[in-house]
């Protein structure tokens, strides 16, 4: 079952922006030793719109089998055509992926009847279980509605959506909608962790737990133990880190972020470009008052 925290793995570059798979391994196992339930590289903060095939392929190969099994292995293979989306979808498979999470389109806009022809083709041909993605935000407002979800999840191979709309209500409704044995609503809005927690979510995959990984998992094994007020306490340390990440562009302030904390990962491939020093400065204070650099 899906479920816990799975971390947004960022993929590490070289300064010229080639692949840096040591970097990757590595931060893997930073990860891992935090208590993380899972992985998931190539998604948004794995920049898998920047990125070709044959390097998508070789980051998923290197996640697998640098886990080893340990945790469960989700790669992302949202594509603009089901053609594609299908296509990198065998090819998680075939390296091992534990599950693939499929973005929607992200430039055009289809229907709802479009979406569900979509994700079941995806289903039904990529050889593996799919979690959808739901982010309106970086997908032209395009949305995946509670009914569409709800008709998604009665696939045996569709297990469980991240929502990243932000829109709590929305979230709640996802779980309502579904059924919790066979199916997991996850959060992607990293300040809705706890909340979505208490509205009946399994878990969440958190931008923020690239650097924030034990206050991430922090607040979930609190939660599962009971302990409301130290799941408030990681949560409400949690929240600055992730409001922080605007002061970049795309997922630019995690990798300085991560920098800053002395674990970088190299740049984001162009057009992002490094923060500015005042920027750097705001995101290091953030850091700081989370105890995860000096002061």
């Amino acid at each position: 079952m899906l479920h816990g925290i799975i971390p947004p793995v960022v993929t590490p570059f070289r300064d010229d922006e080639s692949l840096d798979l040591p970097r990757l391994k590595s931060h893997i196992d930073h990860l891992l030793a935090a208590g993380v339930h899972g992985i998931f590289v190539l998604g948004t903060t794995g920049e898998f719109y920047a990125l070709s095939e044959s390097e998508k392929q070789e980051v998923a190969a290197t996640a697998v089998a640098h886990v080893g099994g340990r945790v469960p292995v989700y790669v992302g293979t949202g594509a603009e055509t089901t053609g594609e989306a299908v296509r990198l979808s065998k090819m998680a498979a075939a390296e091992g992926a534990a599950g693939v999470s499929v973005i929607t389109p992200y430039f055009l806009k289809p229907t709802q009847a479009e979406l569900l022809d979509h994700f079941r083709r995806v289903a039904d041909t990529g050889g593996v279980p799919v979690v959808l993605y739901n982010n309106p935000s970086t997908c032209a407002g395009l949305t995946i509605e509670p009914d569409t979800v709800a008709k998604l999840a009665e696939h045996p191979q569709i297990i469980g959506i991240k929502d990243s709309s932000g829109d709590l209500q929305n979230t709640i409704e996802l779980v309502k909608r579904t059924d919790p044995a066979k199916f997991s609503v996850l959060i992607g809005r990293d300040t809705l962790i706890l909340a979505g927690l208490l509205f009946g979510t399994k878990g969440a995959i958190p931008a923020t737990c690239n650097l924030a990984a034990k206050l991430c998992v922090g607040i979930y094994e609190s939660f599962r133990g009971g302990e409301l007020s130290a799941a408030r306490a990681f949560q409400d340390r949690l929240a600055p880190v992730r409001m922080a990440l605007s002061l970049g562009t795309g997922n630019g302030a995690v990798k300085e972020g991560l920098a800053l904390m002395g674990q970088g990962c190299g740049p984001n491939r162009a057009p992002i470009g490094p923060l500015s020093d005042a920027n750097r400065a705001k995101l290091r204070q953030v850091l700081a008052a989370a105890g995860l650099v000096g002061s």
